[in-house]
């Protein structure tokens, strides 16, 4: 059974309770005074004034293009959140508090960028500063989405299907955690893993890649050299938790951690000369050091800022099926998370040494509810970032122009879906609907056809 610590953001993992109680005043008082832009000649510079020293991170995204800065510990004021105007290549600033104490400010971009960034000590009248400059792309076009790419035919490119890996925790030798009943850990996420593997293979533009359909042990390794071998966009690996408190039940999501990712950082580094991935489809084989490092880096700081938004999505879904023990996605050093280039996520449904919990596990249609909510949050989150060059792309650009529907008396929801020629089960997705029950009056949003 992996462990199941529960860690705090940027905080490393196996540190102490009382740590933990002694840091977290520290990291309470930095705050974001205020936020501040400027343009020159195409220069863009992005200033934070703060209230103390400070870690951030910077990172970058595309399908739209972004810059994303994450300032652990920190929080915005409310004079920050009266963000300045777009600027230069800046099209518009927003940001908030997150729910694990950080704050994230995004940056809209018009076009793509490099960004670097910097701490200013206090002078004068300025007190701790961090700027983030941001200017045209070089010849390493570092906002382009940093995956694991192979050549493929241009034509069908432009339609590609969004590849989900499903990862069934255990399996083989490995049982994983076993309930008081009896239940297995390894048989429970197996049959998680199947029925939303069937969800994603139903939905237009997506398919599933599961990396075992049956009773047999894999490497945690090979469980990541699968996705990579699929060209994953998402990975998924589904769990059950156990404790030696059998009261303690719910939920919990996890991204790999900070330190995890470090961890990564140097494995890869050390073995670029021989390592066979593709980050951004650039070798690092033949980098140097420095800008192996940045590239490596760049990677994992998108994958895991993507891993965040996609785990809030499901978190949000898993709400409507039970307790979610943890509100907020969690960080830890699980090896299943580390690959640098794929989003990557690990749910633990719940706790299979709960009475209750087991009892749930073992239901087909609690299976099939959380297969629900795991599909429904990967497929909220890839219509609102969709890779180019997907059919989900495509797709979501239909669906902003999508019809709406009001519903009139009589009307019933598969009578609806007939006359619209899209199934039931998709309009419930696209109103997130928990049930087939309309009324009059009610405005539906109606996806648009498979196909």
């Amino acid at each position: 059974m992996l462990s199941s610590a529960h860690t705090l953001r940027r905080l490393f993992s196996g540190v102490s309770l009382m740590a933990l109680l002694v840091c977290a005043p520290a990291l309470a008082q930095v705050k974001i005074k205020d936020v501040r832009l400027s343009d020159n000649n195409g220069a863009t510079r992005v200033v934070l004034d703060l209230s103390a020293d400070s870690e951030h991170k910077v990172f970058t995204l595309s399908n739209p293009y972004r810059v994303v800065i994450d300032v652990p510990g920190a929080k915005l004021t409310s004079a920050a959140k009266r963000f300045p105007a777009g600027d230069g290549s800046v099209t518009k600033v927003r940001g908030s508090n997150r729910d694990d104490g950080s704050a994230r400010l995004v940056l809209d971009m018009a076009s793509v960028v490099t960004a670097s960034s910097f701490m200013l000590d206090p002078s004068g009248s300025r007190g701790h500063r961090l700027v983030i400059d941001l200017g045209p792309a070089g010849n390493v076009n570092l906002m382009k989405p940093l995956k694991v790419v192979k050549s493929v035919d241009p034509i069908a490119k432009q339609d590609r299907d969004i590849v989900v890996a499903i990862d069934a925790g255990h399996g083989g030798k490995d049982p994983g955690a076993l309930g008081k009943r009896g239940t297995r850990e390894k048989d429970v996420t197996l049959a998680i893993a199947k029925r939303f593997a069937r969800m994603v293979n139903d939905e237009p533009g997506m398919r599933a890649v599961l990396t075992r359909s049956n009773d047999r042990f894999i490497s945690l390794r090979g469980r990541i050299n699968i996705a990579h071998k699929h060209n994953a966009d998402l990975f998924v690996s589904i769990h059950a938790d156990s404790f030696k408190d059998r009261r303690v039940r719910g939920a919990t999501v996890y991204v790999l951690s900070e330190k995890g990712a470090t961890d990564e950082h140097a494995r890869r580094l050390a073995d670029r000369e021989n390592a066979a991935d593709l980050i951004g489809n650039v070798s690092l084989g033949d980098k140097d050091a420095t800008l192996a490092s940045v590239l490596l880096d760049l990677s994992q700081n998108a994958a895991i800022g993507s891993s965040f938004d996609v785990g809030s999505e499901f978190i949000q879904e898993l709400k409507g099926v039970g307790k979610v023990r943890k509100g907020a996605v969690q960080q830890a050093r699980f090896l299943v998370l580390k690959s640098p280039d794929i989003p990557s996520l690990l749910i633990e449904t719940a706790y299979i040494s709960n009475a209750s919990d087991e009892k749930n596990l073992g239901s087909r249609k609690h299976q099939e509810k959380l297969a629900r909510a795991m599909f429904n949050g990967t497929r909220d989150y890839f219509y609102n970032n969709p890779p180019v060059g997907t059919k989900i792309a495509r797709l979501s650009r239909q669906s902003a122009q999508s019809r709406r529907y009001v519903v009139q008396r009589g009307d019933t929801l598969s009578e609806i879906a007939a006359r619209h020629r899209v199934s039931v089960s998709n309009i419930r997705n696209a109103n997130r609907m928990r049930s087939d029950r309309i009324k009059v009056g009610q405005v539906i949003q109606i996806p648009p056809q498979r196909g």
